[in-house]
């Protein structure tokens, strides 16, 4: 058995899962005074969120598409603690733009600055068509139970009722939960509001990774933790665990046994079925939601509305385009029928759409399909309750993850929200001595 790294006169913490839950928790118990090791079974970090360069489009690209606010106030403050040079491109002030597939229509949503949101009340800054009456449902998402988004918003056919959730309840619905409006805990949704809609317009600004997700979030996380002492084991899968005294004792980690000794916390940030692998008395969510994801190589043949680097498309197959350099990224999130096409077909139906949002023209450019079959939990009532909190009935033991309860949607912000969690639960090293 092997002890594992030591830095002299610094307790030891181990992380098991270098997605952005297990960066996240790592470099918040340095920041503790941990000496932290963070293994991770693949080869780099950043699990479902990191970026590649695909050697068919000859461009860096995400694995999947990933849209933050500038009101993600965990995920900014680990874009600051690392040091990320330059992350994100923001979109300030906010605007978030839109084209209805079917109609043609297109608006922008501009949210003014302050809590007080007035925009609401000026038809040119909301959804067309629809009532000041009914954006003031949103109140109810505090007390939405075990309501759906749908139950919650959905209105008659033709009502304004029905056209502010079919523009706007039902696209972020879809987008934050990764499920079906029908589906979809509208619980989860109220932390959206009061984090970011009632925070007003700086809160609200749009923003994507400027380079890619590696560049901005796994690579700094990882340099900022090795500067530190702290070490990353990328290829090195957990496998199994033992106990003894009601603790993790040991780590069957890349085919060694490192030594877990007592008072040293190790926190699992895996997903939910890895999860339940390796703590077989952890309760888990078990049912999932694909995301798929298309990029284009376009050249300079396609320009979003205003110069902007994103259009929400209403009516379509395709929900969200982002556009960096001469890449346009689609998202498709809670596709189930979209990821059991074939790729051809899915990236011509979807360029057709593009076609009709943006003026394009010409046929399908070369476009490389990605589909993340267990992208998140699926976020419904039933599955929601079933997700467990940090602690767990082992003295050390710790869970992060996008799936744990956090009181957050599965998300970027999430899944940094609950490595934070898991180490503010775990405190400061004992002093020495």
């Amino acid at each position: 058995m092997t002890p594992g790294s030591t830095q002299p006169g610094r307790s030891r913490a181990w992380v098991i899962g270098a997605g952005l839950a297990g960066l996240s928790a790592a470099v918040r118990l340095t920041g503790l005074g941990w000496s932290v090791t963070v293994f991770e079974a693949a080869g780099q970090p950043g699990g479902r969120c990191r970026s590649f360069h695909d050697s068919a489009l000859d461009r860096l690209i995400d694995n999947g598409n990933h849209l933050l606010l500038s009101g993600n106030r965990s995920a900014m403050a680990l874009l600051r603690d690392i040091g990320a040079p330059d992350p994100l491109i923001e979109v300030a002030p906010a605007r978030l733009p839109f084209v209805d597939l079917g109609s043609g229509e297109r608006w922008t949503l501009r949210p003014n600055r302050g809590p007080l949101p007035w925009w609401v009340c000026a038809p040119g800054r909301r959804v067309p068509d629809t009532r000041l009456a009914d954006y003031a449902a949103a109140f109810g998402l505090r007390r939405a139970g075990d309501r759906t988004v749908a139950e919650l918003f959905d209105g008659p056919p033709g009502s304004a009722r029905r056209r502010l959730y079919e523009r706007f309840w039902e696209p972020m619905a879809v987008a934050v939960l990764n499920t079906e409006a029908a589906d979809g805990a509208a619980r989860l949704l109220w932390p959206v509001m009061a984090e970011i809609l009632f925070r007003g317009e700086t809160a609200f600004r749009p923003c994507i990774a400027r380079t890619g997700l590696s560049e901005s979030f796994a690579d700094p996380a990882v340099a900022w933790l090795e500067a530190r002492g702290g070490r990353f084991r990328p290829g090195v899968r957990v496998r199994s665990v033992s106990f003894g005294d009601a603790a993790v004792s040991a780590l069957n980690a890349g085919g060694e046994t490192v030594a877990v000794a007592p008072g040293e916390p190790v926190v699992s940030a895996v997903p939910p079925a890895a999860c339940a692998a390796l703590f077989p008395d952890v309760a888990t969510p078990a049912e999932y939601r694909p995301i798929v994801n298309l990029h284009y190589v376009v050249g300079d043949g396609v320009a979003l509305p205003g110069g902007l680097p994103l259009l929400g498309l209403i009516g379509g197959t395709a929900q969200w385009l982002f556009l960096r350099g001469d890449v346009l990224s689609v998202t498709i999130s809670a596709g189930v029928a979209e990821a059991a096409l074939p790729h051809d077909r899915l990236a011509g139906t979807v360029w057709q759409e593009i076609r009709r949002a943006t003026g394009a023209s010409g046929p399908v450019p070369p476009c490389r399909v990605i589909t993340e079959k267990r992208a998140t939990i699926a976020q419904t009532p039933a599955q929601d309750r079933l997700r467990p909190g940090a602690r767990t009935r082992w003295r050390n033991l710790y869970l992060a993850g996008d799936w744990t309860d956090t009181g957050l949607p599965a998300t970027i912000e999430g899944a940094i929200r609950s490595g934070e969690t898991a180490a503010n639960a775990i405190g400061r090293p004992p002093a020495a001595g």
